[in-house]
């Protein structure tokens, strides 16, 4: 963990009014799961690397079934029992499965990708890193002719500092950007914001121009653009 510390940006984010840490998060789910899953018997050392483009594991392993493995495909199965219930007691580890749904979870806002997780007799965890990557909704480069409320943005101007968005707000386009076809119940689970909350500040974002909707109630998306 401190390796991970000493060489990756620790990038802000919020979840709900949290600040968690994403590189945390993701060496440590990276790590705890090298050490359930190994095979202890092999004599193949294990591997932590972080290169400028990713950051990956490599472990011997007990293979049930080749291939990738995604939060549908997961079957859980701790090569290790005795260790990833060690884990769960000391709150390193959560029920299992957990380290995979997390992985995909947090490595999407700290890298705007998806992991690759290999199950073969080298067990692999492949996270792709992006530096200048941000989870935070802003407008990275706008022509001179666009404006917010009559105002031309600053390519490095970011639509918060602009528009004055809450957190709450913020939480919402968050959501917005990884599933643009997501409900407000969605949002709802996703934020813990009250339904009616959510639906009073998706209003408010649409009134300043932040967010649209394409298509129906019901069978429509939800576009972030700006309003010039």
């Amino acid at each position: 963990m401190q390796f991970a510390k000493k060489h990756l940006w620790d990038k802000f984010y919020l979840e709900g009014d949290m600040n968690i840490s994403l590189r945390d998060k993701i060496s440590r789910e990276m790590l705890v799961n090298m050490l359930i899953h190994r095979e202890m018997t092999s004599s193949y050392v294990a591997k932590f690397i972080i290169e400028e483009d990713k950051m990956y594991t490599e472990n011997a392993n007990r293979a049930i079934k080749c291939g990738m493995i995604t939060p549908e495909t997961l079957e859980p199965n701790p090569k290790n029992p005795v260790i990833a219930s060690f884990f769960n007691q000391i709150g390193y580890a959560d029920e299992l499965g957990s380290g995979t749904r997390n992985l995909y979870k947090y490595v999407s806002r700290y890298s705007g990708k998806e992991p690759r997780i290999i199950e073969d007799d080298i067990f692999k965890i492949i996270i792709p890193l992006n530096n200048k990557y941000s989870f935070d909704v802003k407008v990275s480069y706008v022509s001179e002719s666009k404006n917010v409320y009559g105002r031309t943005l600053d390519s490095n101007e970011t639509l918060n500092e602009t528009l004055k968005l809450t957190e709450n707000e913020k939480a919402i386009l968050r959501v917005v950007v990884r599933n643009e076809e997501v409900t407000q119940k969605d949002i709802s689970r996703e934020t813990n914001l009250a339904v009616g909350t959510v639906k009073r500040l998706m209003g408010n974002l649409q009134e300043k121009g932040v967010l649209m909707r394409n298509g129906s109630k019901r069978t429509g998306t939800w576009h972030i653009k700006i309003n010039y």
